[in-house]
């Protein structure tokens, strides 16, 4: 069933259900797995048919649908869900149901109902929050006007923050343009854990990410990757970076950027910042010539969240740091500036 966790798979994930019932008396752990699977194929209505006809549901069931409609843009029905959750199910939920939750508020940029989830966590279900728990909410305050909250949350911590909330609190800070308090992020990281700079900086996260076409609206966390995407775009013109466009697109200025902000490598670009550590470098791959408007942004970008960004196209490797773009090297390794 592992094989079948792609959109592209869902007639096979149908078949092997289809086989599943053949057998008959599937328990519930099989249930849950072919659940999943349809959930991993994007096909959320088959996995909640399958969800809704299930007699006999675990805590994995509840916790892997609620999951799943989070994952894939449906956040407000993964809440729906939990309060379905709490009222009929019967069972307690443990402390990693919340950390989804956490993640869906965060999503719906409701900050108020996952602090009030946190509190009933607490008070309601007597969890003790893990430290997984604080690095999820500051994740949760990731939008750039929650930023200060999110720092007011750590200060106020019952436990001594760790090195992975900081860097989740930088990683966002430098996404969203505040480099006062990225950079004193960065400071505390540093003291804490010196050695997170050259770790982080050989990471490779191009295996974690997904692929993209232009205009691509499909995948999980398409709503952030776009949100992360307009944020970078307002950071641009904020900062008064020259940005201009090709005039031989017979459109308005405002359809070129829009155009221009779909193109598939930004779209993999922006997924990568979400997915990686606050300091690694993001990479993309593709088979034909960077455009001259994504070399131009590129190097803008890479200097306003601090990060290199290195893009293989047909021709050469493009290094973009700190505004710039210094070296490529075609396949050879040769330079070709």
């Amino acid at each position: 069933m592992k094989a079948c966790g792609d959109g592209e798979a869902l007639e096979m994930a149908k078949s092997v259900h289809a086989q599943l019932l053949t057998i008959g008396n599937i328990d519930v752990d099989t249930y849950n797995k072919i659940h999943e699977m349809y959930s991993k194929c994007d096909s959320m209505d088959d996995a909640l048919k399958l969800f809704n006809q299930m007699s006999n549901r675990d805590l994995m069931s509840w916790n892997t649908m609620i999951f799943w409609l989070a994952k894939n843009d449906f956040g407000e029905n993964s809440i729906e869900l939990f309060a379905e959750f709490k009222k009929r199910s019967g069972v307690k939920p443990y402390g990693q149901m919340f950390i989804g939750i956490f993640y869906v508020c965060g999503g719906l940029c409701d900050t108020i109902q996952g602090m009030l989830h946190f509190e009933s966590m607490v008070k309601d279900y007597g969890i003790v929050p893990s430290m997984k728990h604080y690095v999820s909410l500051v994740d949760m305050l990731r939008s750039a006007r929650f930023l200060d909250e999110a720092l007011k949350f750590i200060e106020k911590m019952p436990i001594k923050p760790s090195v992975d909330t900081w860097e989740t609190l930088m990683k966002y800070c430098k996404i969203h343009g505040n480099s006062e308090l990225g950079n004193r992020c960065d400071e505390l990281v540093e003291h804490l854990d010196s050695s997170r700079l050259n770790e982080q900086s050989r990471e490779d996260v191009s295996s974690k990410v997904h692929g993209h076409t232009a205009g691509d609206k499909s995948q999980p966390d398409s709503k952030r990757i776009y949100a992360l995407l307009a944020g970078l775009k307002e950071h641009m013109k904020e900062g008064c970076l020259s940005y201009r466009f090709p005039t031989h697109h017979d459109v308005d200025e405002d359809t070129k950027e829009e155009q221009l902000m779909h193109h598939f490598e930004r779209l993999t670009i922006a997924e990568g910042f979400l997915m990686s550590a606050a300091r690694s470098k993001v990479g993309v791959l593709k088979n034909i010539a960077t455009c001259g408007d994504c070399h131009a942004a590129f190097k803008i970008v890479s200097k306003i969240v601090g990060r290199q960004i290195i893009a293989r196209d047909k021709n050469k490797f493009h290094y973009f740091e700190n505004g710039s773009c210094p070296t490529s090297k075609n396949s050879s390794g040769l330079n070709n500036e």
